[in-house]
């Protein structure tokens, strides 16, 4: 059964004053998940991007990988109007989906707790369990895109009041192959808690923006031009 989740957003998000795409909610500084992609592959960019409010072109994966990522949702969205799909609320659906199978994607999860939101690809809810997918070019889970799949995950539970089991997967792009598939259990659980602290010390200003050692990372990078860390 695949459902269109229409999220009911009570929420009020203010602008960080320094920080460009960070939001306040609850007097609590609120981050989008995706964040912890970039900060996988380097804390400084954060910095450059966000904090210094840097602006450079996307690159070329980037533009094919936005491009590819919404062809999916719209194809999704225009099989379900095809198929009469009923829109339902995110409480409709978690209900729903105790008794049979339910698929809905791009479904925003937020955390006033732990200061994180985004959409997440796709969610499967059966009366069993939850599997969270998010979908990644190529045919390597990188462990930043393993941490953005846990971050979605604890947004999700704590929306919930369900005890069913979560999984998380990450898929490759345009395909149905499973590059990465893992519970969410305590030990995950507490890795994603303990990077998301260090990332709102990084916009608290306790802790330090950490540039990558990787040097293919940096040949690479988009703001060689204004990183101090280049050479």
């Amino acid at each position: 059964m695949e459902r269109l989740i229409k999220f009911k957003n009570n929420y009020k998000l203010k602008n960080h004053s320094k920080i460009k795409g960070l939001k306040i909610l609850q007097g609590k500084n609120n981050f989008p998940i995706s964040w912890l992609n970039t900060q996988g592959y380097c804390e400084y960019s954060l910095y450059l991007e966000y904090y210094k409010g840097i602006s450079v072109k996307p690159t070329q994966p980037m533009i094919i990988g936005l491009k590819e990522h919404k062809n999916l949702e719209t194809d999704f969205k225009k099989e379900a109007v095809k198929k009469k799909v009923k829109v339902a609320t995110f409480e409709e659906v978690l209900e729903d989906s105790k008794k049979e199978k339910a698929i809905s994607r791009e479904v925003y999860v937020i955390s006033p707790e732990f200061g994180i939101r985004g959409f997440i690809d796709e969610i499967q809810m059966t009366p069993d369990e939850f599997i969270i997918i998010d979908d990644k070019p190529g045919k390597i889970a990188y462990n930043s895109s393993i941490n953005q799949v846990l971050a979605y995950a604890l947004a999700f539970k704590s929306m919930i009041n369900d005890n069913r089991k979560i999984l998380i997967s990450i898929r490759e792009r345009g395909t149905d192959h499973l590059i990465f598939s893992d519970n969410f259990d305590e030990n995950n659980e507490k890795k994603i808690k303990f990077l998301i602290n260090r990332m709102h010390g990084l916009f608290n200003g306790i802790k330090p923006f950490i540039p990558t050692k990787n040097k293919n990372k940096c040949n690479k990078c988009r703001f060689q031009s204004y990183c101090k860390h280049f050479n």
